[in-house]
């Protein structure tokens, strides 16, 4: 896997690291991250969109797998489903995360597929 340097994965992923919600799962388990995000992604039907940050940690040599895939294949479902309209990674030398725009139930549900 090619290495890219900070501008050039800026480019591909984009900027946006600022939300309306942030969750920080730094230091939870794969379980306590389901969780908070089902938690997120049910308090999000109840008004306008909204955008969230969710936050990971970084990958280590000794740290195996990190949550960041059983996130992104939740947030994905979610997606699927129309309870998120869109997310996208967050580059960063602090782990990184995702960028969620959520589905709230003033405007349309988002996109089914």
């Amino acid at each position: 896997m090619p290495l890219f340097d900070e501008h050039m994965v800026r480019h591909l992923v984009g900027e946006d690291s600022n939300g309306d919600l942030t969750l920080d799962l730094r230091g939870a388990t794969e379980q306590e991250a389901c969780l908070a995000i089902d938690g997120l992604l049910g308090s999000s039907g109840h008004g306008p969109s909204l955008s969230a940050v969710i936050l990971l940690d970084p990958a280590t040599p000794t740290s195996g797998e990190t949550l960041f895939l059983p996130v992104g294949r939740q947030l994905l479902l979610a997606r699927k489903s129309g309870r998120i309209m869109r997310f996208s990674p967050l580059p960063g030398a602090n782990g990184g995360g995702f960028h969620v725009e959520l589905s709230g139930r003033a405007g349309s549900p988002g996109p089914a597929a």
